[in-house]
């Protein structure tokens, strides 16, 4: 069973490229062969010399970022793009969601949707499509978002995983939360599932625990591709003594169970630079200790983690709170993957609290465990939580709330309405995800 990835946008394809080169490390340097099989199976597929093509499909309005793109995945020997699978152009979408999604998005349906077909027509059985987009820019969110309209129409019975990465905070587009609540608000109609990396967390990973010193995107990238890497690469089922073939269709069964709430976060432990690595000792307990903490208390790593916060029963929660408001993180489900040496010693009963989860829903149906004995991205043991919860309520609200005060004076409006959005475009995307906002915060 294999994925389709749509790279979509700069930062899209930036990120993927990044992906890609993970999953490739990662099952070449596995000794495990039915685990690299499975990992191979599942992302790519041999080229006529036998070489790695990734399954994937490149998108972008210009053509400097693919170029360096498959650039660079052809440098690395070990993998490269497929040689047709790239489309672009020589003009951009300027940071206007509307140019993408109403200009760019219906000019190029169609020659989007025969490479995407090309691809789903070289695998074996097509378990899902992954995209990657930005929320902020223009292409990757106005026409990723055009997009995955477009393979919900042509896939209505395959899973779609979108990822997105949540621009900084002062980021330098204007316009950028205009751009993210329309993109999130439309996603949330077409896509099964929003998987999101915020650009403030993980740029503070690089500073506290990579130790970076001057930051590139490029470092971002990889932290990101790390994550994602850990979440999407094969895990084990003892029930069928083999490895998971079904990648994004068990994420989704585990992750998804009400169409209302389909924000996932994603959450990592350990996370260190080479040179910490090689003087560093891991254990079950402690490493799911502080990945428990960062859960209950919405922190994104490890390192200043608030122990004050606790897991509280739904009769003494803070139902209600104002969304932003510091406080327990409830969850609707949860998935932990533990990678690396033994595995099946890692005791996870701590995650199975039913105070962790809403009180609707059985913890059988909420919690969900999956491993790999095989170590992933140079660390003995890892785990890696996928959650489904109140987590990205703050940068939500936050977003919203900047986005309605500009929308309240009118700023900028006159440069999506003449692409074809209008006012009342906007307002529907507002209510769509004041709803999210509201449901989130009532679990």
């Amino acid at each position: 069973m294999s994925v389709v990835t749509v790279q979509l946008g700069q930062c899209g394809n930036q990120v993927g490229q990044e992906f890609f080169n993970v999953l490739c490390s990662d099952s070449s340097n596995a000794k495990d062969k039915h685990y690299r099989d499975c990992s191979h199976e599942r992302f790519f597929r041999e080229g006529q010399s036998k070489d790695l093509r990734a399954r994937a499909v490149l998108i972008d309005m210009e053509p400097k970022v693919i170029s360096q793109t498959i650039a660079k995945a052809a440098k690395s020997d070990k993998w490269r793009y497929g040689e047709t699978s790239h489309f672009c152009q020589k003009q951009g979408s300027g940071n206007n969601w509307a140019n993408g999604f109403s200009v760019h998005g219906p000019k190029h349906e169609e020659v989007v949707r025969d490479l995407v077909r090309k691809e789903v027509e070289q695998c074996d059985r097509l378990t899902g499509i992954l995209t990657m987009m930005s929320l902020a820019g223009g292409t990757g969110s106005g026409m990723g978002t055009y997009i995955t309209q477009c393979l919900r129409d042509t896939y209505p019975h395959t899973s779609i995983l979108n990822h997105v990465t949540w621009p900084y905070n002062t980021g330098e587009v204007i316009v950028q939360n205009y751009n993210s609540i329309l993109t999130l608000s439309h996603l949330y109609q077409f896509s099964d599932a929003i998987l999101v990396h915020e650009n403030d967390a993980v740029h503070k990973i690089c500073a506290q625990l990579m130790n970076i010193k001057h930051i590139s995107f490029n470092d971002v990238n990889k932290v990101i591709a790390h994550h994602l890497g850990s979440t999407l690469q094969p895990v084990y089922s003892a029930a069928s003594s083999s490895y998971r073939r079904n990648a994004i269709g068990d994420f989704m069964g585990s992750l998804v169970n009400h169409p209302e709430y389909k924000l996932l976060s994603v959450l990592n432990i350990p996370q260190m630079s080479s040179t910490s690595l090689a003087y560093s000792v891991f254990h079950w307990p402690s490493l799911l200790k502080h990945l428990r903490q960062m859960l209950i208390a919405n922190a994104r790593m490890e390192e200043g983690i608030d122990w004050a916060v606790r897991a509280r029963p739904v009769s003494t929660s803070d139902k209600g709170r104002t969304p932003g408001e510091p406080g327990f993180n409830r969850s609707l489900a949860n998935l932990l993957i533990l990678r690396g040496k033994d595995v099946s010693s890692a005791e996870i009963g701590a995650f199975k609290d039913p105070a962790l989860y809403v009180p609707w829903l059985p913890v059988e149906s909420a919690f969900s465990c999956w491993s790999s004995p095989v170590a992933f991205g140079g660390y003995e043991k890892s785990a890696t939580l996928v959650s489904n919860s109140q987590s990205l309520l703050p940068p939500l609200n936050s977003m919203v709330a900047k986005a309605w005060n500009m929308f309240a004076s009118r700023a900028y409006i006159h440069q999506y309405m003449k692409f074809g959005v209008s006012e009342e475009d906007f307002l529907d995307s507002f209510t769509v995800l004041e709803q999210v906002i509201s449901s989130y915060s009532q679990l």
